[in-house]
C-alpha cells in the first residue's frame, strides 16, 4: 500500500485521498461497513470503531511502532517490515536538522504543498511587519551558498555551527573575531562569511532566541525586576542581591546570587500567524472543530464557553488566543544530585487542533526557575513577567499580522 499520503499535511487533497483509500482497504478487510479491527491496547482489537475514530487514530502523530505496523496489519497490509516508516515517525542519528527545518521550528513556518520547504514568496499587502520580512531575509542566507559553486555549507548553517563552537568553548568575542578572519582568508574568492563576531552575532539574533536573564533573591523572596531592578539588597530579607567576594577586588563584576531566564511571549505567539497554514490552525477550534455534545477540543470544556460569556468582546474574535500554564521540577544533573530541582514554566496554545497543541514545536518555555530548592508557593515571585505580559495582552493586546487573512488585527490573549 502506498503510503506517501502520510508526509502530506492534511489540508491536502492528496491526503484525503489517501485516508479513503486506506478505509476503502480496510473496509473489505473489516467485518462490515461501519467497524473495523483497531490494534490499541485500549481496544483489544475489538470490532467496535466506525469509520472517523479509525481517522483520528491514524493521524496520531505519537504511536509508537508496534502500533504502526499493528494498524497496518490489522487494516489489510501484510509482511510489514522494519523498512517501513510509520505515521509521523522520525529517522534517528546524528543527522544535523536542516536549516530550513530550524527556521519551520522558530517561526512556526510549514512546508508547502510540494513538500520541498517554506515558501519564499513573502505574503501580499500593505504593512507587512518587520518579523515577516527578517523571516525571508532568514531564509535567504539559508539558501545562499557559502561561496560560488559550495556544496556543503549554506551561508546560515556555517555561522550557526561556528558560532555553537563559540559558545561551547567559552571563546571571546575578539578570538573569534580573529578565527573567521582566518577562515575568510582560507575561502575561495566571493565567500559570504561574517568577518566579525558582530556581524555573526546580528545575523544570529534575527533568529529571536533571546531572553532576559532577571536577578532573583536566593532565599526567593523577590526578583530585580522594573521598579527594584536597581536594588542590591532583597528588600524584604536583606540578603545581598550578588554572591560575596573579595570586597578589596573592586574590578571583578559582581555575580548574582540567584538568576532567573524569562523568555519573552508576545513575538512568539506572532509567530504563529506568520505562515498562513498556522495562522489557518489557530481558528480550527472555530471553524473546523464539530460542535456536537462530545468533548474534543478545550473549546468544548465549560471553562473555555465561561469564559466567552463573560467576556463576549474577547470571543468575538476567533484569532485571540487560549493558553494553558503548566510548571513542575526537575532534576538536571540527573542521578548525580538528589538535592536539585530546576522549575520550567511551560505555555500551551489551546487554539490549535489537538494534533498539534501537545507538540513539543507549539509548546513555549517561558520561565526557568533555577533551584537548588523548589520555590514552593513563593513560585508567585518568578511569575511576575509572564503575569506582566499576559496582563498587557489580555488589556491592550498587540498588533499582528496575520498570513491567512493577509491583513492586520490586534491579538489578545488569556490562561485559562
Amino acid at each position: 500500500m502506498d503510503k506517501s499520503w502520510l508526509t502530506i499535511p492534511r489540508n491536502f487533497e492528496a491526503y484525503t485521498t489517501g485516508i479513503n483509500l486506506f478505509l476503502d482497504q480496510a473496509v473489505a478487510n473489516g467485518v462490515g461497513p461501519d467497524k473495523f479491527r483497531c490494534p490499541c491496547k485500549r481496544c483489544c482489537n475489538r470490532y467496535t470503531f466506525v469509520r472517523n475514530t479509525i481517522v483520528e487514530h491514524l493521524i496520531l502523530y505519537d504511536m509508537d511502532k508496534d502500533y504502526k505496523n499493528a494498524c497496518w496489519r490489522h487494516h489489510g497490509e501484510q509482511n510489514i517490515g522494519e523498512q517501513n516508516v510509520g505515521i509521523g515517525e522520525e529517522e534517528t542519528g546524528d543527522e544535523v536538522i536542516g536549516m530550513h527545518d530550524f527556521l519551520n521550528d522558530v517561526f512556526v513556518q510549514p512546508l508547502t504543498e510540494e513538500g520541498v520547504g517554506p515558501s519564499t514568496e513573502p505574503p501580499i499587502g500593505e504593512g507587512r511587519p518587520e518579523e515577516v520580512k527578517t523571516f525571508f531575509k532568514l531564509l535567504e542566507d539559508a539558501d545562499q551558498d557559502l561561496w560560488p559553486g559550495c556544496k556543503e555549507f549554506k551561508k546560515l548553517e556555517a555561522v550557526v555551527r561556528l558560532y555553537q563552537i563559540k559558545r561551547l568553548a567559552g571563546m571571546p568575542d575578539e578570538i573569534f573575531t580573529t578565527l573567521l578572519e582566518l577562515i575568510k582568508r582560507m575561502l575561495p574568492e566571493g565567500d559570504c562569511l561574517p568577518e566579525s563576531c558582530y556581524k555573526a552575532k546580528k545575523l544570529i539574533n534575527d533568529l529571536g532566541l533571546s531572553y532576559v536573564k532577571i536577578d532573583a533573591c536566593p532565599n526567593d523572596c523577590m526578583i530585580y525586576w522594573k521598579d527594584t531592578s536597581d536594588l542590591t539588597v532583597c528588600s524584604v530579607c536583606g540578603k545581598s542581591r550578588y554572591k560575596i567576594t573579595n570586597a578589596e577586588d573592586s574590578s571583578r563584576k559582581k555575580v548574582a546570587a540567584k538568576v532567573m531566564w524569562y523568555f519573552p511571549l508576545k513575538p512568539r505567539l506572532q509567530r504563529f500567524f506568520m505562515s498562513k497554514h498556522m495562522a489557518e490552525h489557530m481558528r480550527w477550534h472555530a471553524t473546523e472543530c464539530p460542535k456536537d455534545e462530545f468533548m474534543r477540543h478545550p473549546s468544548d470544556s465549560p471553562a473555555w464557553k465561561h469564559l466567552d460569556n463573560l467576556y463576549p468582546d474577547f470571543a468575538s474574535e476567533i484569532r485571540n488566543v487560549r493558553l494553558g500554564l503548566a510548571s513542575d521540577g526537575f532534576n538536571p544533573f540527573g542521578k548525580m544530585r538528589n538535592d536539585h530541582s530546576t522549575w520550567p514554566v511551560v505555555l500551551s496554545v489551546y487554539n490549535l487542533p489537538p494534533w498539534m497543541c501537545m507538540k513539543q514545536p507549539n509548546l513555549l518555555l517561558s520561565l526557568l526557575i533555577p533551584g537548588p530548592r523548589s520555590p514552593g508557593k513563593e513560585i508567585d515571585v518568578y511569575m511576575r513577567p509572564l503575569i506582566d505580559e499576559l496582563n498587557e495582552l489580555w488589556e491592550v493586546g498587540i498588533p499582528t499580522y496575520d498570513a491567512y487573512s493577509n491583513q492586520s488585527f490586534t491579538m489578545k490573549a488569556a490562561v485559562l
